[in-house]
């Protein structure tokens, strides 16, 4: 039941931002490093629970657009840091509501009070899987 539910919102959320020409990693990879700030190219992987593989792909795509800049670690050049830019900032900002509405869409059958009850449990199943 809890698969099905995540089905209805992910096709709401990949609607919302299928109108700013993106896809759903690529939002992943602005709100990490929106809540995370600049991350090595891998943290940033492994904290989106994302390939590192296609992780760069996903940042070519972004970087194209000016979203995000790519950097050589000055302590291991092996390393590539990944920051949001101004641009990516404003961006991701501006894709919070249309994300939002998605998740108020399909949660509209339940009050408030269920609603809030609901975002609490799904924390506490976050919470205690390291998230």
């Amino acid at each position: 039941m809890a698969s099905h539910v995540a089905r209805i919102g992910h096709l709401l959320l990949v609607d919302a931002l299928a109108e700013h020409d993106l896809r759903l990693p690529h939002f992943a990879v602005l709100t990490g490093l929106s809540d995370f700030g600049p991350l090595a190219q891998h943290d940033l992987a492994d904290r989106l629970g994302l390939n590192r593989s296609h992780l760069v792909g996903y940042l070519d795509t972004v970087e194209q657009r000016g979203l995000i800049r790519r950097e050589r670690d000055p302590d291991d050049r092996r390393r590539q840091c990944v920051a949001l830019t101004a641009a990516g900032m404003e961006l991701q900002q501006r894709l919070h509501q249309p994300a939002q509405d998605s998740q108020r869409k399909f949660l509209d059958v339940l009050t408030e009070s269920e609603r809030s009850t609901l975002m609490e449990l799904l924390g506490r199943v976050l919470r205690a899987d390291g998230g």
